[in-house]
């Protein structure tokens, strides 16, 4: 039986082959792992809620707290938003049609009796159409057996860290989950995601879409969630603890950072920095790694390099506070929610 699909290294008629063969098992109310330009995700047919709960139960994730749906491009996608959503308010349309396919989640009205498990019994749904080429093979794949849409939250245990490689899914699934290798992923950390449930913008979770463009796209302003009457809708990765590595993670800005280092000095062990600025140690066994000064880079290694600490032992985790501008939120989002854990 086939557990692995590397389409990376595949040759057309072998990448076209796993391909049906993962729709295939879709369809049948399996699990497969597969990549999109934001992480790996875990995905089951999204319009049937007897394949949606093997999600949950294979997370361990909380039956109500929703999962994001990846639907198709062009044609398809279209079919997919009428079945999985109510008409959109023209400036969700907006956001759509400038950041699809790509790293958006919107946060829409859900048709009625559909995807149920998926939303978390919510009459809301979150919809993204990904950019990555093994993701949109996949969903065309799946379109044409009939399966609109999936589910497909991250492929890893429920709170921890994301996977940004067909590797890290294997390791927190084992051999059996039959897993699409589509190489690491292009963003490295998970879609923004915007509510346009309530008859505005409101930006729940930041990712590498940043405020800016989602306003110039929609045409008007986000809003403050305190100021609509609504309450949010439950979302993917809204948690204040999430994302998490086994080895306790801090935030410090450098000044302090270095201090703490000082203090401990060549008895620190066990522990692990990750900055942009240099840092001095009187201890060999302090793992120094040098974080990129560019914030797209960070949000591409930022799961890696939180996995490789643990995978080395690390009992703790001292990490640079992000700058505070608009291009870091994302990955500023991930480590705080990460140290909150």
């Amino acid at each position: 039986m086939i557990r692995d699909g590397r389409i990376a290294t595949a040759g057309a008629a072998a990448a076209d082959a796993v391909l049906a063969e993962a729709a295939r098992r879709l369809r049948a109310g399996a699990l497969v792992a597969f990549p999109t330009e934001t992480v790996y995700g875990l995905g089951a047919d999204a319009a049937s809620d007897e394949a949606v709960a093997g999600i949950f139960r294979a997370k361990g994730r909380p039956s109500d707290h929703p999962l994001i749906v990846h639907i198709a491009a062009g044609a398809h996608g279209e079919q997919a938003l009428s079945r999985f959503a109510q008409p959109l308010p023209a400036f969700a349309r907006r956001l759509a049609q400038a950041f699809w396919p790509g790293p958006l989640t919107l946060i829409v009205t859900r048709q009625p009796g559909v995807a149920t498990a998926a939303a978390g019994g919510q009459d809301t749904i979150g919809l993204r159409c990904p950019a990555h080429p093994v993701a949109l093979a996949l969903l065309e794949a799946c379109a044409a057996q009939g399966v609109a849409g999936l589910a497909g939250p991250s492929a890893n245990r429920f709170g921890r860290v994301s996977p940004t490689t067909a590797q890290h899914v294997r390791s927190e699934f084992g051999d059996d989950l039959f897993v699409l290798d589509g190489g690491p992923c292009e963003v490295g950390i998970e879609s923004t995601i915007v509510d346009c449930s309530r008859g505005a913008p409101v930006l729940l979770r930041p990712g590498a879409i940043t405020r800016a463009q989602i306003e110039a796209a929609c045409g008007e302003p986000l809003r403050d969630r305190h100021d609509l009457s609504a309450p949010d809708p439950r979302a993917s990765g809204t948690l204040a603890a999430h994302y998490a590595p086994d080895a306790r993670v801090r935030l410090m800005d450098a000044r302090t950072l270095q201090s703490a280092l000082d203090v401990l000095g060549a008895q620190a062990a066990h522990l692990a920095v990750w900055t942009r600025t240099g840092m001095r140690t009187a201890s060999p066994d302090v793992l120094r790694r040098r974080m990129p000064d560019d914030a797209d880079a960070v949000a591409r290694e930022l799961f890696a390099v939180l996995r490789d600490f643990d995978a080395r032992g690390i009992r703790l985790i001292w990490i640079e506070t992000p700058p505070n501008a608009p291009e870091w939120e994302g990955v500023r989002d991930r480590l705080q929610r990460a140290a909150a854990a």
